[in-house]
C-alpha cells in the first residue's frame, strides 16, 4: 500500500531512541524526508523538548532546510524501564514523568499546531503507553493518560482544519515480543509494528482519524474502556 507519504517532512523528536528510531526508518522506506531530533543528535536536529527556547530554534532550522512542516512525532520519553518502581507513588517521580512526556508532547504540539492549521492540514502523533489504562503504577499511568487526554483536547481544538491529533499505546516493546498475553496485561510488540502504526496515522489516508488512543499489541486482556 502507498501510504502518500513521498516527499512530506516529518519531524520524530526522540528519533534516536528505540521507537523513534524505527519510525524515521519507516517514514524513509516510504519517501517521506524524516528528519529525527533530539538533544544529543548524532544526525538531524539537535532540539531540547523541555526547553521552549531550544524547540523554537530547531524548528526555525527544520523550516529552512526542508519548509513547510507535515508531521510531528513525539517519542522522546524515557521509557518506563528508567522508572523507580520503589518510588511508583513518589509525587517528585509522577512529576518529573508527567513534565518530561505530557508537557513535552504539549509543548512540541503547540509549537507545531498554528502553521498547520494555516496551512489546511497536518498530522500530530504521540508515543503514550497501555500504562494509561492500568493500575498499580501512579507514575506510569498519570504521565501515559494525561497524554492521551492532551491529544484529544488538541484533537477537538483543530477539528474541521485538515489537522489530525492521535495518541500511540504500546504494551511492552521489544525486538522479541512474547506471543503470549496474560490477563491483565498488555500484549508485547516491536518497534516496527509501532512505526507501522504511525506511519499509518501520519498518511493522508488517515485523514478522518484523530483524537483516538489506539493501542499496539492487544489491548489490555480482561479490561475495556470507551
Amino acid at each position: 500500500m502507498d501510504l502518500g507519504l513521498g516527499g512530506r517532512s516529518i519531524l520524530v523528536v526522540g528519533g534516536h531512541g528505540l521507537i523513534g528510531r524505527a519510525v524515521v526508518e519507516r517514514l524513509r522506506a516510504e519517501g517521506a524526508r524524516a528528519v529525527p531530533a533530539s538533544r544529543h543528535a548524532p544526525d538531524g536536529i539537535v532540539l531540547d523538548a523541555a526547553d521552549d527556547g531550544s524547540v523554537q530554534r530547531g524548528l526555525e532550522r527544520l523550516r529552512e532546510q526542508q519548509g513547510a512542516l507535515d508531521g510531528l512525532v513525539v517519542a522522546a520519553a524515557p521509557s518506563a524501564r528508567t522508572l523507580d518502581p520503589e518510588r511508583n507513588s513518589d509525587p517528585a517521580q509522577v512529576l518529573e514523568a508527567f513534565q518530561a512526556k505530557t508537557l513535552t508532547f504539549l509543548r512540541l504540539a503547540n509549537a507545531v499546531l498554528p502553521a498547520m492549521v494555516d496551512a489546511g492540514s497536518g498530522r500530530v502523533v504521540g508515543i503514550s503507553g497501555q500504562n494509561a489504562f492500568l493500575t498499580g503504577n501512579i507514575t506510569g499511568s498519570v504521565r501515559n493518560a494525561a497524554l492521551v487526554i492532551a491529544a484529544k483536547n488538541l484533537a477537538d481544538s483543530v477539528a474541521g482544519t485538515g489537522v489530525t491529533v492521535n495518541a500511540v499505546s504500546p504494551g511492552i516493546v521489544t525486538e522479541t515480543p512474547s506471543p503470549d498475553i496474560e490477563r491483565g496485561l498488555s500484549g508485547q510488540c516491536t518497534p516496527q509494528q509501532v512505526a507501522d502504526l504511525v506511519a499509518f496515522l501520519l498518511s493522508p489516508l488517515a485523514g478522518t482519524i484523530s483524537g483516538e488512543s489506539i493501542a499496539v499489541g492487544h489491548r489490555v486482556r480482561g479490561a475495556t474502556g470507551l
